[in-house]
């Protein structure tokens, strides 16, 4: 199950961010704020709310998988402040308070697993922890930080 939902994470952040582009480029001038008030919050609840539910849910299996110990206090706080993200970003879509609210939300959950990423990398490298998480989540998360960077700087600069 939780190679699973690591496989399922990647492909629908990817096609997210696919379609987030098209949505981006589909009218007649290039429109960051649809592309961005598309992305955020399924990039959120795709990474976010399922590994915060994959915590809380499957919590001992996700550590096993991470090479990390199982039945962690901060494991459990960490799944929670990952739904606690989640449901902030779906309160915020649904009653519509507007793209700087969703940036912020974004920037929240982007800072939280850039964290997260160089956390994998210091374990990869200092415990030689070469778990698949470990060694792909700093390239992933460079990734999907890469791909909000242009909305965001179209949005703020352009």
């Amino acid at each position: 199950m939780i190679k699973f939902l690591d496989f399922f994470r990647i492909v629908a952040v990817c096609a997210t961010i696919f379609f987030g582009y098209y949505i981006g480029y589909s009218g007649t001038t290039y429109d960051p704020v649809s592309q961005l008030h598309f992305m955020i919050p399924l990039v959120i609840i795709i990474v976010a709310g399922l590994s915060g539910l994959e915590g809380l849910l499957w919590g001992d299996k996700a550590a096993q998988e991470k090479g990390y110990e199982k039945g962690s206090n901060y494991q459990k706080q960490s799944a929670i402040a990952m739904l606690a993200v989640t449901f902030g970003a779906v309160i915020v879509n649904i009653l519509e308070w507007g793209i700087e609210a969703e940036i912020s939300i974004l920037f929240v959950f982007l800072f939280f697993f850039i964290g997260s990423a160089i956390n994998h990398a210091i374990d990869a490298i200092k415990n030689k922890n070469f778990k698949w998480q470990n060694v792909n989540r700093p390239f992933i998360m460079a990734f999907l930080s890469l791909s909000f960077l242009y909305p965001l700087i179209a949005y703020f600069v352009l």
